[in-house]
C-alpha cells in the first residue's frame, strides 16, 4: 500500500507540474468594428474574457446601423479609408472594404483604389445593401475583384428566397474569384452538400467557394441537426471552412465553444479555428 501511494504521489506531481498546453490561436474572419478603435478595444476585451489567443481578424466598418447603400460614394470611401487605417496600426487585422454593385464604374474604381492600398477582401450584403446577387452589375464587380486578387465575402444567411442558389450561380460565373459565403446558408446549409457532386462535373466548378460558419454553428452544436451540419462541413470540404463570430452580434467565445462541441476531429477543428484562414490570407 505505501508503495502504491508513493507511485500515485509521483504521478500526481508530474501531472500538476506539467505545463498546460497553449491554446491554439483563433482567426476570426467575420468582425464588425463599426466605431474603429473603440470597437476594437471592446472586441479585444470580449476575446480576452473567453481566454482566447487571436491570431488574426478580418474586420469591416459596415453592418447593422452602418450601411453602404447605392450612391453613398463619399461615405463608402471614408469608411474604407477608416478600416484601412485601423489595420495599418494593428497588423493582426485584415481590412475588409465594401462598395455597392449598382454604382457601376465608380464601384469598380473604388475597388481598384483599395486594392492598391493592400485590401484583400470585399464584403457585400445583398439583403442590407438592397441589391440582387443575380444582377449583371454584381457579376461585373466580383469578376473585377478576382482580377485584383480580392476575396469576396457575401452574406449567406438565406434571408432572401433563393439566396444560396444565386450565390452558387455567381461563383460558377466568376471562377477566378474566391468567395466566402458567411453563415454557410443558415438553416438552409443542406443546399451546399451539392458541392460534393459539383466537383465531379468536369470543367464546371472551380472550387472557389469557402464558408464561414458564424452564427449557424452556434445553432447547430448539440442540436438535433448537428450530425447533418457536420456531414455538410465534410461534404463542402473541411479545408474550405472558416471560423467567424459575426461580432458584435455574437462573440468569438460563443463561436469557438460551438466549434469545440461539434463532433469533428481535433485536426478538423484546428483547420477551422485558424489553419484554413491563415492559408487563404497568406499568413
Amino acid at each position: 500500500m505505501p508503495r502504491t501511494l508513493a507511485i500515485l504521489s509521483c504521478l500526481l506531481c508530474v501531472f500538476v507540474s506539467a505545463p498546460v498546453a497553449a491554446k491554439e490561436p483563433v482567426f476570426d474572419v467575420h468582425v464588425h468594428l463599426r466605431e474603429g478603435e473603440a470597437s476594437l478595444r471592446e472586441y479585444r476585451a470580449d476575446v480576452a474574457k473567453s481566454d482566447l489567443e487571436l491570431s488574426g481578424a478580418a474586420v469591416m466598418w459596415f453592418g447593422g446601423p452602418h450601411q453602404a447603400l447605392q450612391g453613398e460614394l463619399d461615405k463608402i470611401r471614408a469608411g474604407n479609408d477608416s478600416v484601412i487605417a485601423l489595420a495599418a496600426k494593428h497588423p493582426e487585422l485584415v481590412p475588409v472594404a465594401t462598395v455597392h454593385p449598382y454604382d457601376g464604374q465608380a464601384a469598380l474604381d473604388e475597388l481598384t483604389r483599395v486594392a492598391r492600398q493592400g485590401v484583400k477582401m470585399l464584403k457585400i450584403h445583398p439583403h442590407t445593401q438592397k441589391f440582387d446577387a443575380a444582377d449583371p452589375r454584381t457579376l461585373a464587380l466580383v469578376r473585377h475583384a478576382g482580377t485584383l486578387g480580392l476575396i469576396v465575402l457575401m452574406d449567406n444567411a438565406n434571408i432572401l428566397p433563393g439566396d444560396s442558389e444565386r450565390l452558387f450561380n455567381l461563383a460558377i460565373q466568376a471562377p477566378k474569384t474566391k468567395f466566402i459565403f458567411a453563415h454557410i446558408g443558415g438553416m438552409n446549409f443542406r443546399f451546399w452538400n451539392m458541392l460534393a457532386l459539383a466537383r465531379t462535373a468536369q470543367d464546371f466548378f472551380a472550387d472557389n467557394i469557402y464558408f464561414d460558419i458564424s452564427a449557424t454553428a452556434v445553432l447547430a452544436a448539440d442540436s438535433p441537426i448537428e450530425p447533418e451540419f457536420v456531414w455538410t462541413l465534410r461534404n463542402v470540404g473541411i479545408g474550405q471552412v472558416l471560423l467567424g463570430s459575426d461580432y458584435p452580434q455574437l462573440g468569438l467565445g460563443r463561436a469557438v465553444d460551438a466549434l469545440e462541441r461539434l463532433d469533428l476531429t481535433a485536426e478538423e477543428k484546428a483547420k477551422i479555428r485558424s489553419g484554413n484562414a491563415r492559408k487563404l490570407f497568406g499568413r
